[in-house]
């Protein structure tokens, strides 16, 4: 029974920490109907950032100036690499982002080297929960990440930016008519996304404490799994992607017959799905205008 809740208790934490990002992902997409892969890189950007102010001993001005920094590069990218493409087709966007992606990689390596760096933001420790030893960062991820979609969710839906959003998500054109700023809408997203992959590189670090080159590389392509599963789009998709996903993963490193081939299993269940449900469990069919 310790076995069990222990299990689900983390993987309901990692399933946090991939809906973290996939909300990022999904953001995006919904608005600017593109898709960030170098949003993955962003949370290895946040990790380099806390490596370097833990050097102050403060961890919350660790976090802090990740997410300022997150902020400030993810609003960079989209003005200097995505915004001059708007009019473009979206295969030329998704070899900008793939290109974004290893320039991020290939910067980091020069400036850090290629070999992974130590870092402990600050050690929770663990506490006792019905006979079972749970790690207090766990709690904490899940905490912060359900927070987060709440209040994700409550913004879209009720502030006049929010709504903004969807207007843009749903027609660009008529939004502009109607006087939102496009480009404006565009950036906030951005900038939103690259704080939740901020957020998510320090839930990344409380859970494996070591930053590298590619610490974003697996993380980002399992959440957008998970973007995908959940519909691509919808923030509650997010998290119940996010969820689904780190639930499989832990539960298959418990049976050392499946364990190898965790990320064989998770990227079948993405398979199976897409076969049964093309637009996920959440997303909605689009009209495409011609």
């Amino acid at each position: 029974m310790e076995d069990i809740l222990s299990t689900l208790i983390n993987g309901l934490s990692l399933g946090g920490i991939y809906a973290m990002i996939a909300l990022g992902y999904t953001m995006v997409y919904g608005i600017a109907k593109m898709l960030n892969f170098a949003h993955g890189d962003i949370i290895m950007i946040g990790g380099y950032v806390i490596f370097i102010f833990m050097a102050t001993h403060n961890p919350l001005l660790a976090v802090a100036m990740a997410i300022v920094m997150c902020v400030i590069l993810g609003v960079v990218i989209e003005k200097v690499a995505y915004k001059p493409l708007r009019g473009a087709s979206p295969l030329a966007v998704l070899i900008t982002a793939i290109g974004v992606s290893y320039l991020l990689q290939s910067l980091a390596q020069i400036l850090f080297g290629s070999a992974p760096k130590m870092v402990t933001v600050y050690d929770f420790g663990t506490i006792k929960f019905l006979g079972a030893t749970v790690q207090v960062s766990a709690l904490v991820t899940l905490g912060v990440t359900v927070v987060v979609m709440i209040a994700l969710t409550l913004f879209v839906k009720y502030t006049r930016l929010g709504r903004a959003m969807i207007a843009v998500s749903e027609d660009r054109s008529a939004a502009q008519l109607m006087g939102i700023n496009v480009n404006g809408i565009i950036t906030v997203t951005f900038a939103i996304g690259s704080a939740l992959a901020a957020l998510a590189g320090l839930f990344y670090l409380l859970k494996a404490p070591s930053v590298s080159s590619t610490l974003g590389a697996m993380p980002g392509i399992k959440a957008f799994t998970a973007a995908v599963i959940g519909g691509i789009g919808s923030i509650p998709g997010a998290m119940l992607g996010g969820i689904l996903l780190g639930m499989v993963e832990c539960i298959s490193y418990k049976f050392s017959a499946i364990a190898p081939y965790t990320d064989a299993i998770e990227f079948s269940i993405l398979i199976l799905i897409l076969l049964v449900r093309p637009t996920g469990f959440l997303g909605k069919k689009r009209r495409e205008k011609v």
